[in-house]
């Protein structure tokens, strides 16, 4: 490991203060990025702590929203008595990933903010656009089974991998960060990035702005909702093809359907056109099946993951189907 300084914020305008320095990063639980630093993908040369901010609470919002602290660990957030009953989809996504250790450990912030799982992302020896901008892809025309079918580029077909994220995107989060220059909002579905040709910005935040809350709206879709994971094993694997799917409906009618895809693109994927096609029609599996037609209109296959459109495809059917009959929901 490379040597690096070492200091503790004790607010967030010093936190934004130190970070401003050539090489500085934020940490708070480090489950990423500890095991970044000790394989030298990533090499901050100081490391601002902010554990100790006042960023850890959840907390009602006027308008009837939830706010989730950056710093609120993932378990809290998982097992927090509003988000199990308001916004259950969070809850399930959330203890859907990593291990109960890694969740009581991990940021809400700090999730959103996880670097991509590429095998060559990982290893130093090889090209990588993300990790070396230019240097090229080794992941097209190599192994590439769990990356990425949706808004690739030739620069890059990684994945994101949280699980949280997905749950996010399809609740239609608000992102608030502050910097020096001040604080705004940011909708979680501008947050994060396409590869595009700059494969190595993860997100549209600014190297010295902080998170410092993630916003949920009031509706929860606490009614009808599932969080599908599909992976090679039972735990402690990143999915092949997740899908959150949240429902209102009135009768057997859609009044309204959100979906988001993770495990298949640079970001959790929304198509916002498909889900229209649900509205006001009836939840039949058919419908469901035209939906996840046009969800995956233009995927594109690398060889070793071609497999997972046709997944996603079935993934996307399956999950309306288990929000609609609350299959397994406690």
């Amino acid at each position: 490991m490379r040597p690096f300084s070492y200091t503790q914020a004790p607010d967030v305008t010093t936190a934004v203060q130190e970070v401003s320095a050539q090489g500085a990063k934020f940490i708070a639980g480090g489950t990423n990025l500890l095991d970044l630093m000790k394989i030298d993908v990533m090499s901050p040369s100081h490391l601002v702590d902010i554990t100790q901010l006042a960023l850890n609470t959840i907390e009602e919002t006027p308008d009837g929203g939830l706010r989730l602290g950056a710093l609120a660990k993932n378990a809290d957030t998982a097992y927090h008595e509003l988000v199990q009953t308001r916004y259950p989809l969070l809850a399930h996504a959330i203890l859907a990933g990593a291990t109960a250790q890694l969740r009581n450990m991990a940021t809400d912030g700090g999730n959103l903010l996880q670097r991509t799982r590429c095998y060559y992302f990982y290893d130093t020896h090889t090209p990588c656009n993300k990790r070396e901008p230019g240097s090229g892809c080794s992941a097209i025309k190599g192994y590439n089974r769990d990356l990425a079918i949706l808004g690739t580029s030739e620069h890059c077909i990684a994945t994101h991998p949280s699980d949280m994220c997905v749950a996010l995107a399809a609740l239609e989060a608000t992102v608030h960060v502050k910097s020096s220059q001040g604080e705004r909002a940011i909708p979680f579905a501008e947050f994060h990035r396409l590869p595009g040709d700059t494969p190595h910005l993860d997100t549209n935040l600014q190297p010295t702005e902080i998170i410092t809350a993630i916003e949920l709206p009031a509706k929860g879709f606490a009614q009808h909702y599932a969080y599908l994971k599909l992976r090679d094993r039972a735990s402690y694997a990143f999915a092949l093809v997740s899908v959150a799917a949240a429902l209102e409906l009135e009768g057997n009618t859609v009044k309204e359907a959100r979906l988001a895809l993770g495990g298949v693109a640079h970001k959790p994927w929304r198509v916002p056109e498909a889900e229209a096609l649900l509205q006001g029609k009836p939840a039949s599996k058919e419908n469901f099946r035209a939906v996840a037609e046009a969800y995956l209109a233009g995927a594109k296959g690398y060889g070793d993951n071609t497999f997972k459109i046709e997944l996603a495809k079935r993934a996307i059917v399956r999950a309306l189907e288990q929000a609609i009959s609350m299959e397994g929901k406690s």
